[in-house]
């Protein structure tokens, strides 16, 4: 069975390169054994990252993937740790889903998160 895999990546900020990395790294792992999953995607369509009321939105829909266990693994992706990203470390130790560094460069910033928790 593929392993479904959230991708955790910034997406605040340059929301369109962003988008484009995401996609560029789904594309790249996409196999029979990795589907990934990256739900913000599709908020970001349709919600503005700059309204706090409806980044919230699209947080708060993220975060149920989360709560429903709805992806095997975690993988962080991108050059660098976003706030939204720290949440999602802290979601996928609460509910006990593996977390592994797509970027091997984010693995001690990873790790001192993991460390103050």
């Amino acid at each position: 069975m593929p392993k479904l895999i959230y991708i955790s990546h910034p997406i605040s900020g340059n929301v369109d390169e962003n988008v484009r990395d995401i996609l560029r790294i789904c594309k790249k792992i996409h196999t029979k054994n990795i589907i990934p999953f990256a739900p913000y995607l599709v908020a970001v369509q349709y919600l503005d990252d700059k309204i706090s009321r409806e980044r919230k939105l699209g947080i708060q829909a993220g975060f149920e993937c989360f709560s429903r266990k709805a992806m095997d693994e975690l993988w962080l992706c991108g050059d660098k740790i976003s706030k939204g990203m720290k949440e999602e470390i802290k979601l996928a130790i609460k509910y006990k889903i593996p977390i592994k560094c797509y970027n091997k460069k984010l693995k001690s910033e990873f790790n001192k998160i993991k460390s103050n928790l």
